[in-house]
């Protein structure tokens, strides 16, 4: 399992990964990969989360960029010491890649910026320490 964590403006993202074995095909080179995403508000107001914008690198250096409105579906709304928590899950053609990006917040001010989401990596194997 592969973790990051990263705070933009008191929004702190918290990501881990997982390679899901019985979802992939070696022979059809389709690694797949769920990963769950929390998102807590330690910032001084409310903020709503409207859109995301991930970056997807595979160990061929391809890269795809995968851009829309809200998560799952949903656009929340997090006030102080909120948090949204949600699994996805994406499909590599190698056994190791990485991703990162960035979701659009919006303040209860009505300025927008950038939360970052830190690099994480998707891999078949466990990393050895």
């Amino acid at each position: 399992m592969s973790m990051s964590e990263s705070t933009t403006r008191g929004v702190r993202v918290n990501v881990s990964s997982t390679y899901i074995p019985e979802r992939s095909s070696k022979t059809k080179s389709q690694f797949f990969f769920a990963y769950r995403v929390s998102i807590t508000n330690e910032g001084n107001s409310p903020v709503k989360l409207l859109s995301r914008h991930w970056v997807v690198t595979d160990a061929n250096e391809q890269v795809e960029e995968v851009s829309g409105p809200g998560v799952v579906g949903e656009q929340p709304l997090l006030r102080f010491g909120e948090a949204f928590t949600y699994t996805s899950a994406c499909v590599l053609k190698t056994p190791l890649g990485v991703m990162r990006g960035t979701y659009q917040m919006l303040t209860d001010g009505g300025v927008t910026f950038d939360a970052e989401i830190a690099p994480f990596t998707l891999a078949q194997k466990a990393a050895l320490h």
